[in-house]
């Protein structure tokens, strides 16, 4: 996958479960979190979109486990952004920092509504054509 962003960030005590280790839903804030900091770095505002009557909503996401996150361990989350007719795959996956060792991988599936039909944004379409 090519990556086109980039984000560190640290795991907060509070994110880890009675193992010491992440809790597995927190890896969905993760990867939330840098899709979101992707795109205001990109310029698109999803409070703007759902203003002008579109709405990115996720379809599906596929996920892989791979090794856990601890707590203050810093990890790196990338993502990547391809399209499949009307859907967007955000390819992302997270590592570890200290070794780069693969702790979670996902495909998120999202879709846009644009006033209540699905179709294509073109701002989307851009990113995708950028990071090619």
């Amino acid at each position: 996958m090519n990556y086109i962003f980039e984000h560190v960030d640290a795991v907060r005590d509070y994110e880890c479960d009675l193992q010491g280790i992440v809790n597995n839903a927190n890896y969905l804030h993760y990867a939330e979190h840098t899709r979101h900091l992707f795109m205001q770095s990109r310029g698109i505002s999803f409070s703007d979109m759902h203003d002008e009557g579109i709405d990115a909503v996720v379809a599906r996401m596929e996920l892989q486990y791979k090794v856990p996150l601890r707590s203050k361990d810093h990890y790196v989350s990338r993502l990547g952004v391809t399209r499949e007719g009307v859907k967007y795959l955000f390819h992302q996956a997270i590592y570890r920092q200290s070794d780069m060792k693969l702790c979670f991988k996902a495909v998120v599936t999202t879709v846009c509504v644009d006033h209540g039909k699905l179709g294509a944004y073109a701002p989307f379409d851009a990113l995708i054509s950028a990071g090619s």
